[in-house]
């Protein structure tokens, strides 16, 4: 790009700079020294493909999608919490947001994740144990009580059963009084990683899309603000892919989504500015930094010249991100406060909207209140103590980090053609669809996963505590433990409940909404009038797996 275009681009972003507001902070070093909101070339300079790098705000968002960077505002703080019953992480939440936390993200037990109920006897030994349990719209009543929903944001990290247990979070939200017009947040729903890493699914995946589209719009035209989707890296990474996997696949299922949403007839400037992504930081520092810059330009570039998108908004990639909880260890697991801090500071870099912060003990069992609160703090230290919010993507233009950002991206493009080559008709959704079916995409990801550990055992890559630095003097932690009568107490609430509740009423609805999937309407209104009825989430998931079938992974060696 020669002088004259790059000039005029650093003009642009000065204008919208200038029009955009900005937090009243002290935008100095430690020692007093003022710095710019961005750098880029110097005036005069000619800077060859600088059009992939850009101006913070600016098409390709290589940069970030805002010219003040996080000069405007700072990502949120979403700390991941779950646990227990509904009582037991209502109190946590109301620490985190007493603590500094800028919004909630709800962690579901094995059974709601999987659509049982708490009594359901594969249930047993799992309530309330890697989450929260959920039976019911009275169980959400209970973890949001005293917390405003209209007035907070919440994410719900669940996808077999998202869409019932968010109609659970409607009606929690229509009994505090809310208007859900302005309800604001993120539903999972993902549920292509599902069947590509995390394995929590209901039915066969055609089904799950019916459910998925039917979200969207429903979403789009009652809950403007609402986020239905949030494709999710997170767990692809977690299962052992490499970072261009982990982009690849993700951003791949993001396109599937865009391409449900246009075969519902619905407007790609109205739908994509609803879908958000989650990512994994994981310890590669500059690694993962790339990925992100990449994750941006390639989802802009992608909407705008394959589906057609024309808004700003619509070409905006917004990611939550999450800290890698693989890359903790059981052994020594202080060493895990270094690594969730470089992990998290690798996501802000790279521009993320949302983090979430592991806590050290995670690796042992769910996370006390004292490293659930050092958690918190890691966020808090590099946001008011570090100067990374001062200037806007500060590594741009670094040869390193923009060679890397191009390197990834390519290993994206070459993944999304293979997946293209999968299907019958060259859309991205057959080649998703194919690749489950034939396992592709959990044989690469299992591939992947053995040459690390091939790499970790022969001493190549090093975990400090694991395969070096092995001494030490710390002492073994007292961890969180749940004790099996939070289970007793569910089951016997819920058994009250089911008493207690107008069982014609939650038979009638059932029946409805088994007429709505048969009749091909929108299933929404059907599934939050069950949800208002006490009509638990086993009865709704066990009434559609009735009528549609549960899925199998066909068995693969």
């Amino acid at each position: 790009m020669d002088a004259a275009d790059i000039a005029a681009g650093r003009e642009r972003w000065q204008q919208r700079y200038d029009r955009s507001r900005t937090r009243d902070a002290d935008f100095t070093t430690l020692s007093g020294v003022p710095v710019d909101p961005v750098y880029g070339p110097a005036p005069g300079d000619t800077v060859e493909g600088f059009e992939r790098i850009g101006w913070p705000g600016e098409f390709p968002y290589t940069r970030g999608l805002y010219p003040t960077g996080y000069r405007g505002r700072t990502w949120t703080i979403r700390q991941f919490a779950g646990f227990g019953n509904a009582r037991q992480t209502n109190e946590r939440y109301k620490m985190i947001l007493a603590a500094g936390g800028g919004g909630l993200s709800v962690a579901f037990d094995m059974p709601t994740l999987m659509g049982r109920d708490s009594d359901d006897p594969q249930s047993l030994g799992e309530v309330g144990h890697c989450g929260v349990a959920i039976d019911s719209a009275a169980d959400m009543d209970v973890l949001f009580d005293g917390i405003p929903l209209q007035d907070v944001t919440t994410s719900m990290t669940i996808s077999g059963p998202a869409v019932p247990v968010f109609c659970m979070y409607l009606v929690a939200a229509e009994r505090q009084g809310a208007d859900l017009s302005k309800l604001d947040g993120t539903l999972q729903t993902d549920i292509f990683k599902e069947y590509i890493a995390q394995k929590e699914w209901l039915f066969t995946p055609e089904p799950h899309l019916r459910l998925i589209g039917d979200l969207m719009q429903w979403c789009a035209a009652e809950i403007p603000h609402y986020k239905p989707l949030s494709v999710s890296g997170y767990h692809i990474r977690e299962a052992g892919s490499t970072a261009a996997q982990e982009l690849a696949y993700t951003l791949a299922d993001g396109f599937g989504y865009v391409e449900l949403g246009l075969s519902r007839g619905l407007d790609v400037n109205t739908f994509a500015p609803g879908l958000s992504f989650f990512f994994d930081a994981h310890v590669d520092f500059f690694e993962e930094i790339a990925k992100f810059r990449a994750a941006r330009r390639i989802w802009a570039r992608h909407l705008r010249d394959d589906y057609g998108a024309t808004s700003e908004k619509a070409l905006w990639l917004k990611f939550h991100t999450q800290t890698a909880g693989v890359s903790l260890t059981a052994q020594q697991p202080v060493n895990n406060v270094v690594r969730t801090a470089v992990e998290a500071l690798s996501a802000i870099l790279g521009g993320t909207n949302s983090l979430h912060t592991n806590a050290l003990d995670e690796t042992l069992a769910l996370p006390t209140d004292e490293s659930a609160e050092i958690a918190l703090r890691t966020q808090q230290v590099l946001m008011e103590e570090t100067g990374v919010t001062n200037v806007a993507d500060p590594l741009g233009g670094s040869w390193y980090v923009e060679a890397l950002t191009d390197r990834i991206e390519a290993e994206a493009e070459e993944i999304f053609t293979r997946i293209r080559d999968l299907g019958h008709d060259a859309t991205i959704t057959a080649g998703i669809l194919r690749g489950i079916e034939d396992g592709w995409f959990t044989a690469t990801i299992a591939e992947a996963a053995f040459t690390y550990q091939q790499s970790l055992e022969k001493s190549e890559k090093k975990i400090v505590g694991v395969n070096v630095h092995n001494a030490t003097i710390t002492k073994g932690l007292e961890i969180l433990r749940v004790s099996h009568e939070v289970e007793l107490d569910q089951r016997h609430q819920l058994g009250d409940r089911k008493k207690g509740r107008d069982s014609v009423r939650v038979e009638r609805a059932l029946e409805r909404l088994i007429a709505t999937a048969r009749s091909g309407e929108n299933m929404i209104p059907a599934m939050l009038d069950a949800a208002r009825a006490e009509a638990t989430l086993g009865e709704i998931c066990g009434a559609l797996k009735a009528e549609w079938g549960i899925y199998r992974e066909p068995a693969r060696f």
